[in-house]
């Protein structure tokens, strides 16, 4: 499905953008000086960092940003050709406009090679006079430390729901779509922080023609009721396991899930049981030790069922 409110209700200025206002206020002051080092956006996906470098672009260059600024995706051309061609061709013109310098911003920049990183270390040294380059990742580990010490490192954190709540009111506003508290709280903690993600979600419910609200979010979505996952564990630590099992063949029969998003639904689940501390401590074990065996191959059904036993023999061990 195209990003289609995505990008309508993207943040047009710098002012607009929610949930970061440290790094607004730093990148606004770049804007007043008319001058700006190169920078490294890191931070999980739908926090701001490419809607933060277009927005600090129109506010640049004006009506020109489209001219002064070209977007690369690094995993889409991940070797050194990309850096030899296009980026240093673009980087070696002059800028259009009253800025002295134009912008690359190379997106997913922790796809690049370790050989296209080492020439675009050079690259930015050489046409710091006429380029400035913004490169966005989700692991700023994976980029090498000698273009970290050329960046201004701008660190991006998940939105809180709060933020992700005012947005979506501002595209039902827009959009007239009529959505209910528990849509928008369901939608919220769906999102777990990605506003992307929240839109396309908002988007897919209301295609479906109706009030938006929490059971038409997880009736277009295809996802798991938290409710359920609650109730399928709460058996289990009643001890019956059985039927804790039966519980689980009925979200998977009528969900479809893989194993590993029902794993994630159990880890989150797992903090509002009541159980103990020591408790939960050995149960997030447990939950870890299952994702790691299902990522390394192992039988998801197997693995399912044998964290639900757990689960029972936890419940045994505090009778």
């Amino acid at each position: 499905m195209q990003d289609i409110w995505v990008e309508k209700y993207r943040p047009r200025k710098l002012s607009e953008v929610i949930g970061q206002k440290s790094i607004v206020e730093r990148l606004s002051a770049y804007v007043k000086t008319r001058s700006m080092p190169h920078m490294l956006f890191a931070g999980p996906a739908g926090s701001g960092k490419t809607t933060c470098a277009i927005a600090l672009a129109r506010e640049l260059y004006g009506e020109n940003w489209r001219d002064n600024l070209i977007e690369l995706n690094a995993s889409d051309e991940r070797g050194i050709d990309i850096v030899r061609g296009k980026i240093k061709d673009f980087a070696r013109s002059a800028s259009i406009g009253i800025s002295d310098f134009k912008i690359i911003f190379l997106d997913e920049a922790d796809a690049l090679t370790s050989d296209a990183q080492a020439a675009l270390r050079r690259t930015m040294e050489r046409y710091t006079q006429t380029c400035r380059f913004i490169l966005s990742c989700n692991y700023s580990s994976k980029i090498i430390e000698p273009i970290q010490s050329r960046c201004a490192v701008f660190r991006f954190r998940p939105l809180s729901e709060g933020d992700v709540r005012t947005y979506l009111m501002r595209i039902a506003k827009g959009e007239s779509v009529e959505i209910a508290e528990g849509g928008l709280n369901a939608i919220a903690g769906l999102a777990g922080g990605d506003l992307r993600k929240a839109t396309n979600i908002m988007q897919v419910a209301a295609s479906l023609g109706r009030k938006v609200d929490a059971d038409t979010v997880f009736e277009s979505t295809e996802n798991i009721r938290p409710s359920e996952i609650s109730e399928m564990l709460t058996t289990a630590l009643g001890g019956n396991f059985t039927a804790a099992r039966s519980r689980l063949d009925e979200l998977i029969a009528r969900h479809g899930l893989s194993g590993e998003d029902i794993v994630a639904g159990i880890h989150r689940a797992v903090l509002d049981l009541p159980v103990s501390e020591d408790a939960k401590v050995r149960l997030v074990d447990c939950v870890g030790e299952a994702e790691f065996r299902m990522v390394s191959g192992a039988s998801e059904r197997i693995q399912l069922e044998a964290l639900l036993a757990h689960f029972a023999n936890e419940g045994k061990r505090a009778k």
